[in-house]
């Protein structure tokens, strides 16, 4: 099997090159940019398995990178990188479709955990999905709840009759859910489950997806009846109805 291939958009050289040194110190294959036209440039030609994603670029910028894929119906998973000091770009950023995120300065240890949980997620995704198509074909495919229902194999979720869009992530987040109804699950258990890793510090990635999927999915994500808060505990989704 081939190495993956991660792109990386960083506009301070330093940096960028010290990315680039140790991801293929890591195995990977990696192509470096430095400004956000390159990277929906580089990413047309050849979308690769994993982007890194700086949020302050030259030119077009890591949020409008984001949002530019995303509505493209890109799923590449990415990560991004963020200073200290932009929470509300950090959140921006996972509500436009970014899968994670890292603060600076990281360690690169930290950051190359990150991207090995990123693609087995991303290979994890990709068998579930053959296994849910096989099972489709055999007719048992569908797992329903109320007005919602989720087709794994095709990758479509309706709910009260509407077909709706979901990130790669958002997806893989509702199908954890709609595949243990009733149960509670912790931040850090769905960080581990779906994201593939537990860290500190980062359980407000598993909120902001939480409210995506409620935005989407809820008639008043305000008052949710499907996507449901355990108080101090976690959340889960309510029990088939």
């Amino acid at each position: 099997m081939p190495p993956a291939h991660i792109l990386v958009a960083e506009d301070q050289t330093d940096i960028r090159e010290l990315l680039v040194m140790n991801l293929r110190g890591a195995g990977y294959e990696v192509t470096a940019v430095a400004d956000g036209e390159q990277v929906l440039a580089r990413h047309a030609e050849h979308p690769g398995n994993l982007l890194i994603l700086d949020l302050m670029m030259p030119r077009v910028d890591g949020l409008e990178v984001c949002k530019a894929l995303r509505a493209n119906g890109s799923a590449t998973p990415i990560l991004m990188l963020t200073a200290k000091s932009t929470e509300l770009d950090r959140v921006l950023g996972l509500e436009l479709g970014a899968d994670d995120y890292l603060t600076k300065p990281f360690s690169l240890a930290e950051l190359l955990a990150r991207v090995k949980a990123l693609l087995r997620r991303a290979d994890l995704l990709a068998a579930a999905q053959a296994n849910a198509h096989a099972a489709s074909l055999k007719g048992n495919g569908a797992i329903r709840n109320g007005e919602l229902e989720i087709l794994p194999a095709k990758r479509q979720v309706r709910c009260r009759g509407e077909l709706i869009d979901f990130t790669a992530l958002e997806f893989e987040l509702l199908l954890h859910f709609a595949s243990h109804p009733g149960h509670v699950f912790s931040r850090s258990q769905l960080l581990n489950a779906v994201w593939g890793y537990t860290h500190d510090g980062y359980e407000h990635t598993v909120t902001t997806h939480i409210n995506r999927l409620r935005a989407k999915l809820e008639a008043d994500p305000m008052r949710p009846v499907l996507i449901l808060t355990a108080r101090g505990v976690g959340y889960k989704m309510r029990d088939v109805a």
